[in-house]
C-alpha cells in the first residue's frame, strides 16, 4: 500500500488506476465521550473508499462480501485529518481484494502516522447481462506483485477460517465467581432511512457496521462498568444485503473475557413487516478498558450461559489464538522472525520471496536463481514438492524421511545433508514443505520449506542441527513443454559456505 507511486523510465508518474483517495477532518459530531473519532465512523469512511475503488476497476456495481481483521493501532482526535487510500490488489472471477491504508494527519505539525491497513473483500453485482467476469489485475511495481500474489493466500485463508476455528476448539473452563454473560446481552432495532442507503439503493456496509458497532460497545461497557475501547475487528461476511424500509435488529453479548481485552459478539438480521429475519451479518471485536495513564486494565471473568453461550466462549479463544498468530505474522519484519518455531498444525505459513535479488544484510544471505527446464510445470511441481525423492537429483541430500503428513499441502521432513568441511560432521534440518497448485493461469506453482522445532526429534550427536529461514521454488509455466524454475533461499551468514555451494553446484 506504501509504493502507489512510480517513476516510468520515461519520467512519467505511475499511479495505480483503481487507486482511490479519501480525506476527512474529524469534527465533534464525528467523535465520542473520549473526544476520538468513532470506530464505526471510520469504518462507513474506509468501506466507502474501498467500494469506490473495487467500482473503478469492475466498472460495475458492487458489494462488500467480507472484511479481514482490522487491528487499530492509534485512536484519532478531533481536529486530525484522516487520509484513507484503497486500490485492488487482485481480482478473480466475480471477487476481489481490496487493500485499504488509514493515515492520520496533524495539520499543525506535518507529522503523520498509520492507524490501521485493512482487506476488503467486493463481489460485482450481476448486471442484466448475467454474472460479472472481472478484468485481471496487472501488477506494475514490486509492492503490486507483492500483494498480488499475497492476495491468493489471504482467500485461501478466509476459506478455511471457519475449518481452523473447529480444529482449535478446546475444554470450556468456567469461573465460580465470574458475571453471567446473560447480563452483557443488548439488542437494538434501527429503522432503515434513505440517508441510511448507499448509491444501489441497499443499506450502506459502513453504516451497518456502525450500528453493530455501536450495541457492542453497549455490551462491553456492561462488563466493565466503564468506556471501553475497540482494539480490532475480526474477519466478517455480509450474508445478505437490507433496503430502505427494513428493520435491522442488532444483537451483542460478550462471548469471553481473557486478562486485559474481551470479545464481544455482534449480529445484525433484517426484517419488513411479518418477513421471518434475515442473518445479514456477524462480527467479533476486541476490547480493552485503558485506565488514566493508557494502559490496559483487568477485566471480570464471564461465566457462559448453557449450549450456545458455551460454543461462543470456546470459539472466542479459538479466535484469540488465531487473531495473535495473524497479527505475528503480519507485523514482525523478516529479520524478527525466528529461524526456528515450535512445530503447530495451526503455524503452517507458506512464506517466499518474491524478488529477484542475490543480497548479504545485516546477518542474512539471500539469493534466488532461475533457470528453464524442458519438462512440463505439473510434473515439475510433483517431483521438487516430494522432498523424499531429492536425493535421486541432489547429491547435498544424504537421506530424507518422512515425519508427518500434516495435511494435503503440508508435510514435514528430517533431511541429512554431507559436511561442508572435510572429515566434519553433516547437518540434519527438521523442514516443514508447504506446496500451493496455481489460483489461476497467471500464478506460479509455489513450493516453500522452512526450519521447525519438535520435540520428538532433537539434534543428535552424529550432526549438527542445521536450519532454515526460508526456502523453496516458483515454478511458472511458459508452455506445455518449458518450465521456468526460480530457486530461492535466505540463510545465516554462519551458513555461507554451505549457500553457495549448493548454488554453485545445483545438481
Amino acid at each position: 500500500m506504501q509504493d502507489l507511486l512510480f517513476i516510468e523510465e520515461n519520467d512519467e508518474v505511475y499511479r495505480n488506476p483503481t487507486e482511490v483517495k479519501m480525506s476527512q477532518i474529524v469534527l465533534p459530531c464525528h467523535a465520542n465521550h473520549c473526544g476520538e473519532l468513532s470506530v464505526g465512523q471510520l469504518l462507513k469512511w474506509m468501506d466507502s473508499t474501498a467500494c469506490l475503488s473495487a467500482e473503478r476497476h469492475a466498472g460495475c456495481s458492487c458489494i462488500t462480501a467480507s472484511v479481514d481483521d482490522i487491528h487499530f493501532e492509534h485512536t484519532i482526535g478531533v481536529g486530525k485529518v484522516v487520509n484513507i487510500i484503497a486500490k485492488v490488489n487482485r481480482a478473480f472471477t466475480s471477487s476481489m481484494e481490496v487493500g485499504i491504508l488509514v493515515n492520520c494527519e496533524d495539520l499543525y505539525t506535518d507529522r503523520q502516522w498509520k492507524v490501521c491497513h485493512a482487506f476488503a473483500t467486493f463481489v460485482a453485482r450481476r448486471t442484466e447481462a448475467g454474472k460479472v467476469q472481472l478484468k485481471q489485475v496487472l501488477p506494475h511495481t514490486q509492492m503490486e506483485q507483492m500483494e498480488y500474489s499475497l492476495a491468493a493466500e489471504r482467500r485461501r485463508m478466509r476459506l478455511i477460517h471457519a475449518e481452523i476455528i473447529t480444529d482449535l476448539l478446546r475444554e470450556c473452563q468456567e469461573y465460580q465467581d465470574a458475571v453471567p454473560a446473560e447480563r452483557t446481552r443488548v439488542e437494538s432495532v434501527e429503522l432503515v432511512l434513505p440517508p441510511h442507503a448507499n448509491h444501489q439503493v441497499s443499506t450502506f456496509g459502513g453504516q451497518i457496521m456502525a450500528w453493530m458497532e455501536n450495541v457492542a460497545t453497549i455490551a462491553a461497557s456492561r462488563l466493565c462498568h466503564a468506556h471501553p475501547t475497540l482494539r480490532s475487528i475480526d474477519m466478517f461476511h455480509f450474508r445478505g444485503p437490507s433496503h430502505i424500509g427494513d428493520r435491522l435488529v442488532l444483537k451483542a453479548i460478550v462471548n469471553n473475557s481473557f486478562k486485559h481485552s474481551m470479545e464481544v459478539g455482534v449480529c445484525a438480521e433484517a426484517y419488513k413487516g411479518g418477513e421471518p429475519l434475515r442473518h445479514i451479518n456477524s462480527a467479533f471485536m476486541t476490547f480493552e478498558v485503558l485506565d488514566s495513564d493508557r494502559k490496559a486494565c483487568t477485566l471480570p471473568r464471564i461465566r457462559p450461559e448453557p449450549v450456545d453461550g458455551k460454543r461462543r466462549y470456546l470459539e472466542a479463544v479459538a479466535r484469540k489464538k488465531i487473531r495473535l498468530d495473524r497479527k505475528y505474522i503480519i507485523s514482525c519484519k523478516q529479520t524478527e522472525v525466528p529461524v526456528s518455531v515450535p512445530w503447530d498444525p495451526s503455524n503452517q505459513v507458506l512464506q517466499f520471496l518474491v524478488r529477484l535479488y542475490t543480497l548479504e544484510e545485516n546477518h542474512m544471505l539471500c539469493f534466488k536463481v532461475e533457470m528453464h527446464v524442458s519438462v512440463p510445470a505439473e510434473q515439475t511441481f510433483h517431483l521438487l514438492s516430494d522432498l523424499s525423492r531429492r536425493k535421486e537429483w541432489d547429491r547435498h541430500y544424504e537421506e530424507c524421511e518422512v515425519i508427518n503428513q500434516a495435511d494435503e499441502d503440508d508435510t514435514l521432513y528430517r533431511v541429512v545433508t554431507p559436511s561442508v568441511t572435510k572429515g566434519g560432521k553433516g547437518q540434519d534440518f527438521i523442514l516443514l514443505a508447504s506446496r500451493r497448485k496455481p489460483c489461476d493461469a497467471r500464478d506460479p506453482y509455489l513450493i516453500a520449506l522452512r526450519s521447525v522445532t519438535l520435540p520428538t526429534h532433537p539434534p543428535t550427536e552424529n550432526s549438527t542441527r542445521g536450519e532454515v529461514l526460508s526456502a523453496g521454488f516458483t515454478i511458472w509455466e511458459e508452455s506445455s513443454t518449458v518450465t521456468k524454475v526460480g530457486r530461492m533461499r535466505r540463510e545465516h551468514i554462519s551458513a555461507r559456505a554451505l549457500a553457495m555451494s549448493t548454488l554453485l553446484h545445483p545438481n
